[in-house]
């Protein structure tokens, strides 16, 4: 648990800017955050690359309460992509098209978010592919193991904010 707790600590550092941030807790590879001056709270986790090091990428699904957004997918991906290239997300057996920018990418809507969710709640791993820039497709990967807790525990850290 605290070798995870260090491998996500330099991804929050590197996303966001420095703002109070409130453990939730560390559930496998995944953590849940409060961020409570937003406020917003999200669960995350970093790619997962061949030999177990984390990758660039990174995985998150937030809630905003005071926009009433929960459950919203957002990918960082580890590389930026190709402008046509289309960006897919692999949860288990389901396929999912991504709407995508440069380097990230989301569901197209709030059912998109919940049918991912739902997904990977029963999946052990996921993975986003897409062609880079060179031309070179890649493929970010995630182990699911502790997103379920982490999606749950950051739903429930801002259940009571309006």
């Amino acid at each position: 648990m605290r070798a995870a707790f260090l491998l996500l600590t330099p991804l929050l550092l590197a996303t966001a800017p420095a703002m109070a941030r409130d453990s939730l807790g560390i559930f496998d590879g995944w953590g849940a955050f409060r961020d409570p001056a937003t406020p917003r709270c999200y669960a995350i986790a970093q790619s997962v690359m061949r030999g177990g090091r984390s990758g660039k990428g990174f995985a998150s699904v937030g809630t905003w309460p005071r926009q009433r957004v929960r459950g919203q997918i957002h990918l960082r991906l580890s590389r930026a992509r190709s402008d046509k290239a289309p960006v897919t997300l692999s949860v288990g057996e389901r396929r999912f098209s991504l709407v995508a920018g440069k380097v990230d990418a989301w569901a197209a809507d709030a059912r998109g978010d919940a049918a991912i969710i739902a997904a990977m709640r029963s999946a052990s791993s996921m993975s986003v592919q897409s062609i880079d820039t060179q031309d070179r497709a890649f493929v970010d990967s995630y182990a699911l193991r502790g997103a379920a807790t982490a999606i749950d525990a950051a739903a429930l850290g801002c259940a009571r904010v309006r």
